[in-house]
């Protein structure tokens, strides 16, 4: 029986060519589509769950509050925060600390003992790591115990691709590794073990690491700052609790911790409260200050995940329209059949078998699509999925659970259909005219371009805000300016460092494209926060306010092209100023209770953390430090000229090449021994929307896909609908209808059905795209006009669509269709 059905499916796949080749196509793109992006959704919420007791590991957050005001929310805690946790909790089995420093500092690492002269790198992914950290979070090693390797100090432990990098092919146990950094840090640690390269999907990037019992060597003050201290916010704190923990419940005991270790928070209006985040969730769910990586966003994640839906049903929808409408084209078959003894269910199975056989052909073309275009799709989504993971385990389940699922949810209506015809009606022909599915199809057509112009409008919304945050206004002017970091390898003479400052800045500027070189302790686009409590001179601290900290020399305003509001800017000519002298931004003059910026100019103010009192030399305009994402901070700035950790420097881009070569001879001169690295600050603040241009460009791609696969079921249905009018084109065509106005009357069914998706679509996109520009705190409103204007783009595709059948039909002799049986 099972072989009469497949004979039967093959022969009328066969039979109708067009048919076939659209209802395969449609399929198997819509299915790549949901595939590729479910390639996507998976990676980005499988952050981190390789490692072996991700379960039960939280990262400890910070949430500081001045005045009851939230000032800060942070990644980084307190040293003190681990041991305290471990003691205090007996849910708390271990801790783990991180000291950032490839992030905080410029570190310069050397194999000094290498064969043919000493290999040396900077690195950014470089952390002080807790002895327990490696083996409590199950990081797989490649040589060396995760247990011990960081036990002692003076360890460390690295990737294997470093391992390689600085020894080759021969055994790094046992060799040394310098360290020297911009904080005069000078450290050598022995390799006691190599860790397995880290996979892409961890929000934990590091290639190396030192034992955190280093830092307490650093002086007799060192293991209080470092081990318990509950002063400096700087370190990362994982714990890892025990199997069936409530982390809410356990969250609720950390006030009292807070306060018994910490308890001279009130008394300066302050409060800190820890909060836990689930190592799994941090990627999609986490943006706050001090993050180790910039994290992806779930929301976007999601909004793929729904168009992925979206592109599934489509293709689905395609076959269950194409098939109904070609109901009337096998109502004579399905008649003769049950005349000749057929039962229901057979014909159910005769007609799901086609379904399959269509839905089989369609995965196997799905499979080379994703072949072919996974390359493509990794530099869209910003990627490296290899040509493997399309046979991972739960891809490889997926795609027959794919095929039995469209099998069914793509067969099953036609089938009934066309099963349940009576023989008698058919035979006699009553069925010709039948309006037999019709409606669902409409609703089917309705569903499709929702979708698409949900997809269209929220594609030009995307691409809008992606815009307007590039070319928005930020406050400063970051184009053509040249960055580099400060050494990592300097002498402790202050003296003599400060000279081969003054060297650099004056080696620069004999270059005539570069204008101007400033020295500043964070630049634009660092997410690193350091904010201070600020308050006017002589006021209680509850007029405290929480300000961002930041350095300026004297060309920092000429550099990044900053107005002064009121006052001046720091000067040569007044030579206290990195003494006596800060500059506060406007909101900041506000929040310091000042009605006008002329007002706070020679004004005395009081910095808490210092027991520092500077004059207010000028105020500046407010800028975006990070992405417009976020507000403007309030800042205050003071003046240093040799403690910036960021050397900018304002450049014409007429000879890039030849500016850039002499800003490397010029740092290799200043500062041997120190790689040469640079980046433009354009590029790097830009770097913040990484994942909201991957979201954009997935977004559109993958909306044009769902528009093209919706218009191939428009086709094939534009096909059969004038096939089934054929005799009444005809007749029209002899009372003197013209070509055009048999053109119009095929289409207007479609229109009207496109444009009552629009009316549906439009408000649902509203409200959803107003939810995705909540998390923008610089945004756009939505433009009604735009919306309309993707509703007459989807529209115009459709018409378009359907306008080369409907031609055919209108153009054919009325000899020939009046013949039409």
């Amino acid at each position: 029986m099972l072989k009469n059905y497949l004979k039967i499916a093959f022969r009328n796949l066969l039979k109708d060519k067009v048919f076939s080749l659209i209802n395969i196509f449609g399929l198997s793109v819509g299915m790549a589509s949901f595939l590729l992006i479910l390639q996507y959704v998976q990676f980005e919420k499988s952050y981190d769950k390789f490692l072996t007791n991700a379960e039960n590991i939280y990262r400890v957050s910070l949430d500081q509050y001045r005045n009851n005001e939230l000032s800060m929310t942070s990644a980084e805690n307190y040293p003190g925060v681990g041991p305290a946790f471990k003691q205090e909790f007996p849910e708390v089995i271990d801790y783990a600390r991180l000291y950032n420093m490839g992030y905080k500092n410029n570190v310069v690492i050397t194999y000094e003992d290498a064969p043919n002269g000493p290999i040396q790198f900077k690195h950014r992914r470089f952390l002080y790591a807790d002895s327990s950290f490696l083996s409590m979070l199950g990081y797989p090693m490649h040589l060396g115990d995760a247990a011990t390797s960081l036990t002692e100090p003076f360890s460390a432990v690295i990737s294997e691709t470093y391992a390689n990098k600085y020894f080759g092919d021969t055994n790094p146990i046992g060799k040394t590794l310098r360290l020297r950094d911009d904080d005069y840090n000078d450290e050598t640690c022995k390799v006691t073990g190599v860790f397995k390269d880290l996979p892409a999907n961890t929000h934990l990037k590091f290639d190396v690491l030192f034992s955190y019992k280093t830092l307490f060597n650093r002086g007799d003050w060192a293991p209080g700052r470092y081990d318990q201290s509950w002063q400096r916010k700087d370190m990362y704190t994982y714990i890892q609790v025990r199997p069936g923990t409530d982390p809410q419940q356990l969250e609720a005991k950390f006030p009292t911790v807070v306060t018994k270790y910490n308890p001279g928070l009130a008394e300066q209006n302050r409060r800190d409260e820890l909060h836990l985040q689930s190592l799994t969730n941090i990627h999609l769910h986490s943006n706050l200050a001090e993050e180790a990586e910039p994290n992806g966003d779930a929301r976007a994640v999601y909004f793929l995940g729904i168009i992925a839906i979206f592109i599934l049903i489509i293709a689905w929808v395609n076959y269950i329209n194409l098939s109904t409408a070609r109901a009337m084209e096998r109502a004579n078959e399905v008649g003769l059949r049950k005349a000749m003894g057929a039962f229901k269910d057979q014909l159910i199975w005769q007609f799901l078998s086609e379904s399959a056989i269509i839905n089989f052909f369609a995965i196997l073309l799905t499979l080379l699509l994703m072949i072919l275009v996974l390359p493509i799709f990794n530099q869209l989504a910003g990627l490296s999925l290899p040509f493997s993971s399309l046979f991972s385990g739960w891809f490889v389940a997926l795609i027959p659970l794919l095929w039995i699922v469209g099998t069914l949810l793509s067969g099953i209506y036609p089938a009934f259909v066309l099963s349940s015809f009576l023989p008698a009606s058919v035979l006699k022909g009553k069925l010709r005219n039948s309006g037999s599915g019709i409606l669902l199809r409409r609703i089917l057509v309705i569903f499709q371009f929702m979708a698409s112009v949900f997809l269209i409008a929220g594609t030009f919304i995307v691409y809008q805000q992606l815009n307007f945050m590039r070319n928005q206004d930020i406050g400063v002017n970051i184009d053509r300016v040249l960055v580099v970091e400060r050494p990592g390898v300097s002498s402790r003479d202050r003296d003599a460092f400060t000279a081969n400052v003054d060297a650099f800045r004056d080696e620069l500027l004999k270059e005539p494209s570069i204008k101007a070189v400033s020295a500043s302790v964070t630049i634009p686009g660092k997410k690193r926060e350091y904010k201070v409590g600020v308050k006017r001179y002589g006021h209680s601290d509850d007029e405290l306010v929480t300000l961002r900290f930041n350095s300026m020399d004297y060309q920092f305003m000429d550099v990044f092209e900053m107005k002064v509001v009121a006052g001046r800017g720091f000067s040569e000519d007044f030579v206290n100023d990195p003494d006596t002298s800060v500059i506060i931004a406007e909101s900041s003059a506000r929040m310091l209770g000042f009605e006008k910026p002329e007002d706070a100019v020679g004004q005395t103010l009081t910095i808490r953390g210092f027991n520092w009192h500077p004059i207010v030399a000028g105020v500046v305009n407010d800028y975006h430090q990070e992405s417009l994402k976020k507000s403007k901070d309030p800042m205050i700035f003071y003046c240093t000229l040799y403690g910036g950790e960021f050397y900018s420097m304002k450049v014409n881009t007429g000879n890039l090449q030849k500016t850039i070569d002499h800003a490397r001879a010029s740092w290799e001169k200043a500062f041997p021994g120190n790689p040469f690295e640079y980046f433009f600050l354009d590029d790097y603040f830009n770097a913040q929307y990484e994942n909201d241009q991957k979201f954009g460009n997935l977004f559109a791609v993958f909306a044009v896909i769902a528009i093209i696969v919706g218009c191939l079921g428009l086709f094939g249905l534009s096909a059969f609908t004038a096939h089934q009018r054929t005799k009444e084109i005809g007749i029209r065509k002899v009372l003197g209808s013209s070509v055009i106005g048999i053109m119009v009357l095929l289409s207007k069914d479609f229109a009207k059905l496109v444009l009552l998706a629009c009316l549906i679509g439009l408000p649902l996109l509203y409200i959803s795209m107003n939810k995705w520009l909540q998390g923008f705190a610089t945004r756009i409103d939505i433009n009604w006009f735009l919306l309309i204007a993707s509703g007459i783009i989807v529209l115009i595709i459709a018409l378009i669509t359907v306008s080369y059948q409907t031609f055919r039909a209108a153009v054919v002799n009325p000899s020939k269709s009046l013949k039409y049986e």
